[in-house]
């Protein structure tokens, strides 16, 4: 008895044996899930731009003169530095400069010419009212006196011709001050001359109307910058002018810019084959960062909308269809699902109202094949 009691004994722990092994060896293994932690921190809700914005200067001018001629006068060069008021480029002008000399001195012939009139006048005034005392007196004729006031009329007529024939001078003094300013490009701020379309003695034309021509001088102010860039226009009208800003430029990696909208587009664009945007402008607040930019480089904004401060947030990565995460726990080595409500939310983080715990783990890869309430988990690595 004692030994049929033995041999049952050996035959069950060998079944159990190869039970556990097959168990061992068809078991499903633990998943391994990349955890974050739920932190309190700030959250923000932001916009950013679709394509790339574009550093640009708050003026530029690209300049041609008004009229067609051969280059005279070139005092400048391609990255000169110029104040406003300067002389950047002259055309042949010296018939300009004659007609301006010749109208002066017309000036001068009608000036003398009506000081000599109006003395005339005077004259002839003071001799009107002698006549008239004398004929008072009985000593001079009816007729005498008539002739004098008379003579002394037409001749302060002739003076206030002479007066208005200055005027017509000085008005056509100012024609030709006029005509030899078309022939100048004079700079209308300070800047830096960007680009130069000619050389001395070539002939340069103005824009007609419709024609593409190149400017004869491109001048940027580079003492001044903001930044164009489109949004999407789902989020547009959430966007208000003020909202502060945050510039990245490529040209600067590890540099975040401080910026505030200033302007925002009136209207929708619309460009076949893109995303309908609207285009807004940011300003930089500090004056400072100027002098690190060029006019063109290219651009991202981030606008903030709203702040919740000291708030509890996770990935936004983590998050099933809005509502949704898994939560890894270390002491059960396995995963369980977690309805959440959640606030505010970016592109990185979004905000928790309910649902969860601070230090609490959550799982951000939930593409993870396997993935699901009460699934066996492993860490694949340290948490971050």
């Amino acid at each position: 008895m004692m030994r049929k009691i033995i041999r049952w004994t050996i035959f069950l722990s060998i079944i159990a044996t190869i039970a556990f092994a097959i168990w061992y060896k068809t078991r499903p293994k633990p998943i391994e899930v990349l955890v974050q932690p739920v932190t309190r921190a700030s959250v923000e809700k932001n916009v950013a731009n679709t394509r790339a914005g574009t550093v640009n200067a708050c003026r530029r001018a690209k300049l041609s003169p008004s009229m067609g001629g051969q280059i005279a006068i070139l005092p400048i060069k391609e990255g000169d530095q110029v104040k406003a008021g300067s002389l950047l480029l002259e055309i042949w002008n010296d018939d300009l400069k004659a007609q301006l000399a010749l109208a002066e001195r017309e000036v001068i012939v009608a000036e003398a010419e009506a000081n000599a009139s109006c003395l005339s006048a005077e004259e002839a005034d003071r001799q009107a009212k002698r006549s008239q005392q004398l004929y008072l007196s009985k000593v001079g004729s009816e007729e005498q006196t008539d002739q004098a006031v008379t003579q002394a009329k037409s001749l302060q007529a002739q003076c206030a011709a002479s007066r208005a024939a200055v005027e017509m001078g000085l008005a056509r003094v100012t024609v030709a001050q006029a005509n030899l300013s078309r022939s100048r490009l004079i700079a209308p701020f300070d800047g830096v001359v960007a680009k130069i379309e000619g050389e001395l003695n070539e002939y340069v034309t103005p824009s007609p109307v419709g024609v593409l021509t190149p400017p004869a001088v491109d001048l940027i102010e580079n003492s001044c910058y903001y930044v164009s860039a489109p949004i999407d226009e789902v989020d547009a009208a959430e966007i208000r002018i003020g909202m502060e800003t945050r510039i990245t430029l490529d040209a600067f990696k590890n540099t975040t810019f401080a910026g505030t909208v200033r302007r925002i587009s009136s209207y929708v664009l619309d460009v076949e084959k893109q995303a309908r945007t609207v285009d807004i402008e940011a300003s930089f607040v500090n004056e400072d960062d100027f002098k690190d930019l060029l006019a063109g480089y290219s651009a991202d904004v981030e606008i903030i909308i709203s702040i919740s401060a000291d708030t509890l947030k996770i990935p936004s990565e983590s998050i099933i269809d809005g509502t949704k995460v898994f939560v890894f726990s270390p002491a059960e080595k396995r995963v369980s699902e977690v309805e959440i409500t959640t606030g505010l939310s970016n592109w990185a983080f979004t905000e928790v109202l309910s649902g969860l715990k601070e230090e609490q783990l959550v799982v951000t890869n939930v593409d993870k094949p396997g993935l699901k309430d009460k699934v066996s988990a492993t860490l694949a690595e340290n948490i971050e």
